[in-house]
């Protein structure tokens, strides 16, 4: 194997662990929120909320949903890609070793992409998640100082 050869499948090796820890990240930020909204619904419909705390906790409730429909993209199947299974699907097992052999970089190149988008969406959910918590948390102030 030449050294073009072993950069290659280090790079694409590289590549699809970076997808891999983009998705555990995704997941457990996903069912972060999820525990977030059930648990501020829980706890917020037995209280009484004064205005000011109903339209922070409102937003702040938007943007976590905002944000997990943010996750949820991240981690939907593309099956109109150009590269791995939806492919591999398609072909015959000769092709495939054809496809393979050949075309590694730009299956790097079609993970990569695909690693940005992923990650793309998972920095703005975090930035989403951040934003509802400081609202449900001064939705919680507001509540506790019982503002009017």
């Amino acid at each position: 194997m030449s050294t073009t050869e072993k950069n290659l499948t280090a790079a694409h090796a590289e590549v699809k662990a970076e997808i891999a820890r983009t998705d555990t990240k995704t997941a457990l930020l996903l069912a972060f929120v999820g525990a977030v909204l059930a648990g501020t619904w829980t706890v917020a419909r037995d209280l009484p909320l004064n205005w000011p705390a109903r339209i922070a906790g409102g937003i702040g409730l938007a943007l976590l949903v905002a944000a997990a429909g943010l996750l949820l993209r991240s981690v939907r199947p593309n099956l109109n890609g150009r590269h791995g299974f939806p492919l591999w699907a398609t072909l015959t097992p000769g092709q495939i070793t054809g496809v393979v052999a050949g075309n590694l970089a730009a299956d790097i190149a079609g993970l990569s992409r695909l690693a940005v988008a992923k990650f793309t969406c998972l920095r703005r959910a975090v930035d989403l998640t951040m934003t509802g918590g400081a609202l449900l948390i001064v939705a919680a102030l507001l509540t506790a100082g019982g503002a009017r």
